[in-house]
């Protein structure tokens, strides 16, 4: 759980690079930017802010902004019925967003928060800089972190169910929990 206070202010930062990347943007689109903290509740660590564009019973489009070192928690998008599962293009748009999975980089070590080795187990990492992208199929476990100024991506999927997302950390609720200061 987080404060209002911490969402308007996270809120104001994404806005601010959304803006500077010239992503045109209207304000009712940047007043609904969520700020997810998985609720952990230390979002500028683990979180991520995430405007939705637009989403259908089909198919959706995101911005998902990331600070310097923010992480987008380890997760994969497990199979509904007969659905497979979501698959998702992530495409860099400015500053650099680090994809880790166990099959689409060069192995690295990244950098996550102190005791959470365990619940960040892939290691492969793909610098998603403007124009760089990934499409990770259903049921593949990744994770986002924010560069070195930080980043956003564009993911495009197939059906929006994210609040079935499976997460490695058992400790993560898919929605935010949001105080009043």
């Amino acid at each position: 759980m987080i404060y209002r206070s911490k969402v308007k202010e996270l809120q104001a930062k994404a806005a601010i690079m959304l803006k500077n990347s010239g992503f045109p943007l209207t304000d009712s689109e940047i007043d609904s930017i969520a700020v997810a903290d998985f609720g952990l509740g230390k979002p500028e660590c683990e979180g991520a802010q995430i405007l939705t564009l637009f989403a259908t019973d089909r198919i959706s489009a995101k911005l998902i902004v990331l600070f310097n070192g923010q992480i987008l928690p380890e997760h994969w998008h497990p199979p509904v019925g007969n659905d497979p599962g979501k698959e998702e293009i992530i495409r860099g748009y400015c500053g650099t967003v680090y994809y880790f999975d166990d099959f689409s980089g060069a192995p690295a070590t990244p950098d996550v928060p102190a005791g959470k080795s365990s619940v960040y187990t892939c290691r492969t990492r793909l610098d998603l800089a403007p124009g760089m992208q990934v499409i990770v199929p259903p049921g593949r476990k990744h994770w986002l972190q924010g560069g070195p100024e930080g980043g956003c991506v564009i993911s495009f999927s197939t059906c929006v169910r994210d609040i079935l997302d499976q997460f490695t950390d058992k400790a993560i609720i898919r929605t935010t929990e949001i105080l009043e200061d």
